[in-house]
């Protein structure tokens, strides 16, 4: 017979999941926020050369080689050009700070800006075109706590769109959330910018 009591043992889990999910946040937001600044810095030392097409594929190819033989994985030539993306991206893109009073604590880079969602979601984000569709979606994605799982289901299924088409836009928000995936805070270990951030197989 068991002599601890089950609410005891509940409330000790749940201080383990709550401190997976900080981790979780952290090791994301820690990953964004460096490599906005490494794009910055790409960005700038590929306005340095004359020809700049050639002097930034060489950027890239040599900081490539360096980066992973110091660091290992990750740090490819196209995950570098997509740091840069990053940057030039966001350098001018804000999203208002009252959207997300919770994040408050969050660091800013130079622009003001913050970011408040996983490398992962940034990558995909960063492939809308249209600002206002792009904010749509990480305003979403932080409101609704959407994995890049449900992030790219919203998006296949054309939510901002059928959002600005619709007369009912409560209803169609309402049908789109009934397809939400909630993911473990142990999954984001598996997502593999992650694991090759962490240097970790």
């Amino acid at each position: 017979m068991c002599m601890v009591k089950k609410e005891f043992m509940e409330q000790i889990s749940s201080v383990i999941r709550d401190a997976k999910n900080h981790i979780k946040v952290n090791v994301n937001l820690t990953m964004v926020y460096a490599y906005y600044k490494i794009g910055k810095m790409i960005f700038g030392e590929e306005q340095k050369g004359s020809d700049r097409a050639e002097y930034g594929k060489r950027i890239l190819i040599e900081l490539s080689k360096f980066l992973t033989n110091e660091y290992g994985k990750g740090f490819s030539s196209d995950n570098l050009k997509l740091m840069r993306r990053f940057y030039v991206v966001y350098s001018h893109d804000q999203i208002g700070e009252t959207v997300f009073p919770q994040f408050n604590n969050l660091p800013e880079v130079d622009t003001g800006r913050r970011f408040y969602l996983s490398w992962s979601h940034y990558v995909k984000l960063m492939r809308i075109e249209n600002i206002d569709e792009r904010h749509f979606y990480e305003i979403e994605s932080v409101k609704n706590d959407w994995s890049l799982t449900e992030l790219r289901r919203q998006f296949d299924s054309a939510l901002y769109e059928r959002i600005a088409l619709s007369k009912d836009k409560k209803g169609v928000k309402e049908l789109s959330e009934k397809g939400m995936i909630i993911e473990s805070p142990s999954d984001v270990i598996k997502d593999p910018y992650v694991l090759e951030f962490l240097g970790l197989p």
